[in-house]
């Protein structure tokens, strides 16, 4: 039975990860080229290593601690899916709360985990006065069919700070 909580500070560290599986066999991504959205050949493998969950571990504490929100889906005690989303508000009247991440371990996808925390996602960005999500979502086809599936669609005011920080991302919003 997968078990839901949040997480305070002290919990988020290195250990918390250790069966957590990021993996991610890519193929094909969507791209904007010439203001049209395409799918392109794209192949990589997705993985953290040990300095990417360092990184993870420092902006998920920072996020708890700024007032933001890290929802957990747990599985025989062990981390199989997590959320987070920062509490500020941007965006003028689109009212958007950063998504900052969402991620199902390899061996847990399809189960409805991931459905489930962008569920806990939105109703508690819509509990703190946000109108919308706002989601630089990784451009892996089967990453978008996840995020459609849940009703996003293309943020109508990209954030360039995302931008930025991950061009072949899809800028994406979705309501809360």
């Amino acid at each position: 039975m997968i078990q839901y909580r949040t997480l305070s500070a002290e919990e988020i560290c290195p250990e918390l990860f250790q069966n957590f599986i990021r993996h991610q066999v890519v193929t094909k991504c969507w791209r904007k080229e010439n203001d049209k959205w395409l799918i392109n050949d794209a192949p990589f493998i997705d993985d953290w290593n040990e300095k990417d969950y360092q990184f993870l571990v420092s902006c998920l504490k920072n996020t708890v601690l700024t007032g933001g929100l890290v929802h957990a889906a747990f599985y025989q005690n062990m981390l199989k899916g997590f959320v987070s989303v920062e509490l500020s508000l941007f965006g003028g009247e689109h009212r958007y709360m950063d998504l900052s991440s969402i991620h199902v371990s390899e061996d847990m996808r399809g189960t409805g985990i991931g459905k489930t925390l962008f569920q806990t996602a939105k109703k508690w960005a819509k509990e703190k006065g946000a109108g919308k999500l706002y989601i630089s979502a990784h451009s892996a086809v089967e990453s978008q069919a996840f995020y459609r599936k849940m009703g996003c669609v293309e943020a109508q005011l990209y954030h360039s700070k995302h931008v930025e920080a991950e061009p072949y991302d899809c800028q994406l919003e979705c309501k809360v």
